[in-house]
């Protein structure tokens, strides 16, 4: 008999991109769709005429602007991954503050100024 182990990690990939065939074939879709709409316009623009100017003037229109519409939208790009794994790695944490080194090594380190520090070296002229 099996068992299910509780400790079995499970992945999702509900969160997955569609695939490249389904995209193409939704832009193909879209694309269709907004040239049959302009197909109808541009033709009801042609009927309506001498009957409705000015709704054959606004089908006119969308007639001419519907491709460039279409095309753009045709040619957006895949849709973004909701979240990819990041490949940034954070630096591990140091100590703001270091210990301060030993007395009697401080002293025999070399010349140091009042504050411990190494002057500048001087240039010569």
């Amino acid at each position: 008999m099996l068992r299910k182990n509780d400790d079995a990690e499970v992945f999702r990939i509900t969160g997955a991109r569609q695939g490249l065939a389904d995209d193409v074939r939704g832009r193909q879709r879209r694309y269709v769709i907004s040239m049959s709409v302009r197909t109808v316009s541009v033709v009801l623009a042609a009927v309506l005429w001498n009957v409705e100017r000015h709704v054959a003037i606004v089908a006119l229109v969308l007639g001419v602007l519907l491709p460039y519409v279409a095309v753009v939208i045709a040619n957006a790009g895949r849709e973004s991954a909701p979240s990819l794994p990041t490949t940034f790695v954070p630096m591990p944490m140091r100590p703001a503050v270091e210990a301060a080194p030993a007395a009697g090594r401080a002293e025999s380190a070399g010349p140091k100024d009042a504050g411990g520090r190494v002057p500048p070296p001087k240039e010569h002229s």
